[in-house]
C-alpha cells in the first residue's frame, strides 16, 4: 500500500510515517539508471535527476528529494505517483497503446474501484453539471486536447496525465432524463507502468485539479 488514497491524506501530510515512506521511495530511486528511465518513460534528464511532466505540471525528482515548479514539495500523492513512475519502469516501452479500457476493467483493480468512482467519476459529473464549457477549459489547463469521440458524449477529452500514461475523459452533461455522467479511462498499457492504486491516485487527482482550475478557492483534498 502507498497511503495514498485514503480521505485524511491531507491530515497526515506531516505524519512520521509519511515521511519515512517518502525517504524510502526517495533511497529506491537512487538505485535506478535514471538515464535508462527517463527513455522509457518520457521524461527529460535534468542534473542529477529527472524532470517528469504530470497533469499539466512539471516535477522534478532526484534521490535527494522531489520538487515542483515552484521549488517546493509536492503533496505526498504526487511523490507516491512519481516514485513509482520510475520504480516500476519496464526494461522497454510496449508501444503505443491504442485500446481504452475502463478503470475497473485492470486486472488487480477490484479494491480500488468503489474509491475511483466516489473520488474521480461522480465528483466531475457532479462539480461540473451544467457547466461543459468550464470542464473543458479545465481539462485543456492540464494539456488536455478535445476528440472526435465516436460514442457521441457531450465532451471527450484527452489528457497526459503522465508521458506514457494518457488518460481519457467522456462526459455526458445532464437533461431532462438524466444527470451529468463521467468515465474516465486509461490505455490497457498503463498498468505496465504503474500499480493499480497508483493509477487511482492519478484519477483522484485529476478530478481536485480539474476543481482547483475552476474554482481557485477549492481546497484540494489531495
Amino acid at each position: 500500500m502507498h497511503a495514498g488514497v485514503a480521505p485524511d491524506v491531507k491530515l497526515m501530510e506531516k505524519s512520521p510515517v509519511f515521511e519515512k515512506i517518502y525517504r524510502d521511495y526517495l533511497s529506491q530511486v537512487a538505485l535506478l539508471d535514471l538515464n535508462q528511465c527517463a527513455g522509457i518513460l518520457g521524461a527529460s534528464l535534468s542534473g542529477a535527476g529527472v524532470m517528469i511532466p504530470f497533469l499539466g505540471k512539471r516535477f522534478w525528482v532526484t534521490s535527494d528529494g522531489i520538487s515542483d515548479e515552484h521549488g517546493g514539495r509536492p503533496v505526498h500523492a504526487v511523490n507516491v505517483v512519481l516514485c513509482n513512475y520510475l520504480i516500476l519502469c519496464p526494461p522497454s516501452s510496449p508501444g503505443n497503446g491504442t485500446e481504452w479500457v475502463s478503470y475497473k476493467d485492470f486486472k488487480d483493480a477490484a479494491p480500488f474501484v468503489g474509491g475511483f468512482v466516489n473520488n474521480t467519476e461522480k465528483p466531475i459529473a457532479r462539480n461540473f453539471s451544467g457547466r461543459i464549457d468550464a470542464l473543458r477549459l479545465a481539462c485543456e489547463s492540464l494539456g488536455g486536447c478535445s476528440l472526435s469521440d465516436p460514442l457521441t458524449y457531450d465532451l471527450a477529452m484527452r489528457v497526459e496525465a503522465l508521458p506514457r500514461v494518457p488518460l481519457f475523459m467522456l462526459f455526458n452533461d445532464a437533461d431532462e432524463e438524466f444527470p451529468a455522467q463521467c468515465r474516465v479511462l486509461f490505455e490497457r498499457r498503463a498498468s505496465v507502468y504503474l500499480d493499480m492504486e497508483c493509477l487511482a491516485i492519478i484519477g483522484w487527482l485529476f478530478s481536485d485539479y480539474l476543481m482547483q482550475v475552476h474554482e481557485a478557492s477549492y481546497q484540494t483534498l489531495m
